[in-house]
């Protein structure tokens, strides 16, 4: 009994704590004249974020029709290419992570202009280089180079290449207009035409040297045409008869000529043929 007599007095004491605090709350004097605040944007203000809110509404609509204006005038879709336009030149610019210029690719009306370390042209099936070039040479990778001007391709300096050949059905022709051609080899240069005639012509002297070893002609039949004849006469009934066979004379100049065969050798040192020479 007395344990639930302490219970129940002191819950009336914390009863009589809160009826007291409540009491106090109530008995508080309240100002006659509170103001009250409203709260948001009102005014001149909200006028303000309205025309904001409408211009920025206006610059994407502005933004999104360029947009597609654009893309309508480059022609720009996804299976045809990307077509860049301009009145005057189109440049591309490459830089590097600090803001150098690497590169430059210019599309102008009279050329195209690259300007780079170096310059490359790839095949689209293997990546190969097709056109290559640099500094220091211009390397062509191409299967074949096909010069089709009527002038043909002039070179300022020297030509490096091992073969020369001509189009299947085509001439090969070597040729200087207006001075020598001159063709060299420390170990010989061969001429050879393995179905038909080399032939060599020249308006003054042909000349065959060797300066240390021999001339040699290799032959079935050697013919020697125009050379001159000489005059040799042993008796006067063979002067009427017809001279059909003659004889290969030297000159102590190197000369040759052709007299008329006899019983014996008819060359003389003192042939006309050698004096006039």
């Amino acid at each position: 009994m007395d344990r639930s007599t302490n219970l129940d007095i002191e819950e009336l004491k914390m009863t009589r704590e809160q009826y007291i605090l409540a009491t106090q709350q109530n008995n508080l004097p309240r100002a006659e004249n509170a103001q009250l605040y409203p709260v948001g944007i009102y005014g001149w203000r909200k006028r303000c974020l309205y025309f904001f809110v409408l211009l920025l509404l206006v610059t994407m609509i502005v933004n999104l029709a360029m947009t597609i204006w654009i893309l309508k005038v480059m022609n720009f879709t996804v299976d045809s290419p990307l077509v860049l336009q301009s009145d005057r030149n189109v440049t591309v610019n490459a830089r590097n992570h600090m803001g150098q210029l690497t590169g430059q690719l210019t599309v102008g009306a009279d050329a195209v202009e690259a300007q780079c370390k170096r310059f490359e042209v790839r095949a689209s099936e293997d990546g190969r280089v097709l056109f290559s070039a640099d500094e220091d040479e211009i390397t062509i990778g191409a299967e074949k180079l096909k010069v089709t001007g009527t002038e043909g391709a002039v070179f300022g300096h020297s030509v490096e290449t091992p073969h020369i050949r001509a189009e299947p059905s085509q001439d090969l022709r070597l040729e200087s207009p207006t001075r020598s051609l001159i063709m060299e080899a420390p170990r010989g240069v061969q001429v050879h035409a393995a179905a038909g005639d080399f032939k060599a012509t020249c308006r003054k002297e042909l000349h065959l040297q060797s300066t240390e070893g021999e001339i040699f002609l290799n032959a079935d039949t050697i013919r020697l045409g125009n050379l001159p004849t000489g005059s040799f006469s042993s008796s006067p009934s063979s002067s009427n008869a017809r001279q059909t066979v003659y004889e290969v004379c030297v000159c102590p100049n190197g000369k040759l000529y052709l007299s008329p065969a006899g019983v014996g050798s008819t060359c003389q040192s003192s042939s006309n043929i050698c004096l006039w020479s």
